[in-house]
């Protein structure tokens, strides 16, 4: 008997996904029917977007597991219709995507690109750079993306830092965890990468205290969630010229409104949410490859500790 997969998204990403989930299924053997339209007591896994119509998942009396086709699991992992198994979506091709925008924007500021791009007004400036080793960097967040990031800045031959909640042993990497240890992260961290999820120990984690902990002149790259910093701290940090630049890929509300002050502070870059995007092809896999797995009784790959919300 095929097993029945409810692709619970918006109709975009239908659009999207529906021919690489096919093959990626058929690849991993599974027989499937895979639609946007099922009866709830017959579904046995849901594809799953947060922002879906389904937010009650009581109906879905049989299903096994709910696989999200995101990397952020906040606007459902508190949902208490929710009592089986989720997944997050660790997704190679997402994972490579963050290392090169988190590498590209590291390099940028490590080599001060931006006086010389911007700067073309026939002023000769020829003060070089440190090299990457005279630049200390940290990374706050030790997930798959956080992970990924430091290995490759270390591979650079920065000086990388990392802070989780949990204890975590990366080579090359000075792992550090609890609230003496992000003081010492803050303190060590000429630019700071925040790759945290958001939770309820997360928000506002940058905030007038913390930022304060930062090197004089120190950038900030956020390619991880909006609310993980407090918006009025960081720009009276940088109007007081603590912090030297921001960049902002992740907002409170998503599009930036257009007068929002980072849109006009000379001090921030806005990237419209792209340092990585889910990839349909890749992501595909990660599913078809779970929907195996439970249909063979391993265990899933990549479960949501509810708990601690990631």
């Amino acid at each position: 008997m095929p097993v029945n997969i409810l692709f619970a998204a918006r109709a975009d990403q239908w659009r999207i996904y529906q021919a690489p989930l096919t093959k990626a299924l058929l690849e991993q053997g599974v027989d499937a029917t895979l639609s946007t339209d099922l009866a709830p007591e017959d579904v046995d896994y849901i594809i799953y977007a947060p922002d879906s119509a389904v937010q009650d998942f009581t109906p879905y009396t049989r299903a096994k597991a709910v696989l999200n086709l995101w990397a952020g699991v906040e606007n459902i992992v508190g949902n208490p219709t929710l009592r089986i198994p989720l997944a997050r979506m660790v997704d190679h091709g997402l994972t490579q995507g963050m290392v090169e925008w988190v590498t590209g924007h590291v390099l940028r500021h490590h080599l001060g690109m931006d006086r010389h791009i911007l700067g073309q007004d026939g002023e000769w400036r020829a003060d070089a750079p440190p090299l990457a080793s005279d630049r200390r960097v940290t990374v706050l967040g030790l997930g798959a993306l956080g992970e990924a990031c430091a290995r490759m800045l270390v591979r650079l031959g920065f000086p990388v830092t990392g802070w989780s909640r949990r204890p975590k042993d990366i080579p090359g990497v000075s792992c550090l965890s609890g609230d003496a240890g992000l003081q010492a992260a803050l303190k060590a961290a000429d630019i700071l990468v925040l790759l945290l999820p958001l939770t309820d120990e997360t928000e506002n984690l940058l905030n007038a205290e913390t930022l304060a902990l930062l090197p004089q002149g120190a950038v900030i790259v956020n390619p991880g969630r909006g609310p993980l910093i407090d918006d009025d701290a960081l720009l009276v940090a940088l109007d007081r010229g603590h912090v030297a630049h921001a960049t902002l890929d992740v907002f409170r509300v998503e599009p930036l409104p257009a007068e929002h002050p980072f849109w006009a502070h000379p001090n921030v870059t806005v990237t419209p949410h792209i340092a990585s995007e889910t990839r349909s092809e890749t992501a595909a896999q990660v599913i078809a490859e779970n929907v195996r797995r439970g249909e063979t009784g391993e265990p899933f790959l990549h479960l949501v500790d509810r708990e601690n919300g990631y």
